[in-house]
């Protein structure tokens, strides 16, 4: 018989291979450093290997010249010189400190206005009966251009908006979670992870090429395209495997708090908010309407040499040009609904968006000196170039390559809850090494990020992971740790296996993951 209930799991007590398996993740990842100790000892483990590289005398070739070049040593006179005097220069030039900052100042004054919080509660709420949980599915797939708060606010959405239907709110619940971290990468507008990851790939390829540039719509065809298919395969998740697991929903109102109880259901979009999202969608299609009548225009300052789109001024400034649509937005949203009464506090939401980022600024600080020293060293293009050369002797480069490190990237996902700290260790190795294969940086991007997203509602470090439990709680009081985790894993099982199987197809019809970018760099 279907479960009308949850059981109370923790990851202490969840039985089975699973729940051992679990158990381990959380020991080990709970066993590792906060990031900005773990780019200290990285930076420090690069130090030592080139001094033991430069002592052994080992030399590599540097692509961009065909010249032969020894291995530097961070420990040398010139290398502590080096690594003193460069320090903040290597901090304020780390490709997505600049990127992700500006971005943000848009995506900011767009959410604490309420322009993205109302459009997903109108969006998901007013959704008809019959396409519920596609809406909900294709609304949490583009939560990511709200950060992590989307994990609390669209959930408890679906959750209302299945019980308005008559179904199970926490199939609703699940599903949405799962659309919002588990598809984090996948988009029809480029966000602030896109802008993040592109810096970091930039960064790496650069180590190869110092004139590579991977731009933040490097992946935006394979990312939108996955939204469509995505969308239709955590539909089919819902409805044929988790809700007739669940059953029919049996409210028990004694066991939930009051502040828990459907009453406190999120309210309707009201019709001053319905109003300002009219003014606020006028006001993004008006800029992007006069975006591409100045980029389209014969001679445009914002083309390249030769009327150039792919290689011009326009690709290389789309984070101001996002920064700015979701500025428009934002402020339309703000003065229509009356969330913004004064000037001054679009500054103040500015600012509060930057706070956030503390955290990040701090991390970056080290790993940029690590990616720094890893350049200089040499070390990077020595490991580089070795397993380049394994990978062509062994013939995994191209497609099969790229799916066998996708794989390779699921363990350490699991460890290490940020996905731009764990692309940033990884991103040096094994960008140059694909590159130095012919494989374009933007599939290697688009190879890691499938399994790092697909990888996120099984992460046991998550620190969001308290907030959620407790909104889960809601529907199903007795659900824990491995109650959230079991409910989530076909979700992640599905997500995974269409992202690498898209990802094989794209590869094998040398599909651009986006603008210029091909399998094969070049092609």
């Amino acid at each position: 018989m279907p479960r009308t209930d949850t059981t109370e799991l923790t990851l202490a007590e969840a039985p089975g291979l699973s729940g051992r398996m679990l158990r381990g993740v959380e020991r080990v990842g709970n066993r590792l450093p906060h990031p900005f100790y773990l780019f200290l000892i990285l930076a420090g483990l690069v130090a030592v290997a080139s001094a033991i590289a430069a002592g052994l005398g080992a030399t590599t070739l540097d692509p961009a010249t065909d010249e032969i070049v020894p291995i530097q040593s961070i420990l040398s006179p010139d290398g502590l010189v080096y690594a003193v005097s460069s320090a903040i220069e290597n901090f304020v030039t780390f490709p997505p400190f600049g990127l992700i900052i500006t971005v943000m100042l848009g995506i900011g004054v767009a959410e604490r206005t309420g322009l993205l919080s109302t459009f997903m509660r109108a969006t998901v709420l007013s959704a008809p009966k019959w396409s519920v949980t596609f809406v909900v599915v294709f609304v949490s797939l583009m939560g990511n251009l709200a950060s992590d708060s989307a994990m609390v606010i669209l959930p408890p959405l679906a959750a209302a908006a299945f019980l308005a239907a008559g179904r199970h709110p926490l199939a609703g619940f699940i599903t949405s979670y799962a659309a919002v971290v588990a598809g984090f990468s996948a988009n029809i507008v480029p966000a602030g992870t896109d802008v993040l990851m592109s810096g970091i790939t930039t960064s790496a390829a650069q180590i190869v090429d110092p004139g590579a540039e991977v731009s933040v719509v490097a992946n935006y065809y394979f990312f939108a395209t996955s939204t469509v298919i995505l969308s239709v395969v955590i539909t089919f998740v819902c409805q044929r495997f988790l809700e007739p697991k669940l059953g029919t929903f049996v409210p028990n109102t004694d066991a939930l708090p009051s502040a828990l109880t459907p009453d406190a259901d999120p309210q309707p979009v009201t019709a001053r908010e319905r109003r300002a999202l009219l003014v606020a969608a006028v006001a993004i299609v008006t800029y992007l309407a006069i975006l591409a009548t100045l980029l389209l225009l014969p001679g445009s300052a914002l083309q390249g040499e030769g009327g150039e789109i792919l290689r011009s001024p326009f690709m290389s400034s789309i984070p101001i040009f996002i920064l700015l649509m979701f500025l428009i937005g934002g402020v339309s949203y703000g003065i229509a609904s009356g969330t913004l009464t004064t000037w001054g506090q679009v500054p103040s939401m500015m600012t509060d968006a930057v706070k956030e980022l503390v955290p990040f600024i701090v991390v970056i600080f080290t790993a940029a000196q690590a990616i720094a020293w890893f350049s200089w060293s040499k070390l990077g293009l020595l490991i580089a170039t070795g397993g380049a050369t394994a990978m062509e002797a062994t013939g995994l480069g191209g497609i099969g390559g790229l799916m066998i490190f996708s794989v390779f990237v699921f363990l350490p996902a699991l460890l290490l809850a940020s996905g731009s700290a764990l692309w940033t260790l990884l991103a040096p190795i094994f960008v140059p090494m694909f590159m130095l294969n012919g494989v374009d940086p933007a599939y290697v991007q688009a190879a890691f990020r499938i399994t790092d997203s697909a990888s996120n509602p099984l992460v046991p470090m998550n620190p969001m992971l308290p907030v959620v439990l407790g909104l889960m709680q809601k529907w199903a009081p007795k659900g824990g740790l491995g109650t959230l985790f079991s409910l989530v894993m076909p979700f992640t099982i599905a997500i995974w296996g269409v992202w690498l199987l898209q990802l094989l197809v794209w590869g094998i019809f040398d599909l651009p993951v986006g603008p210029g970018h091909s399998l094969m760099m070049g092609g």
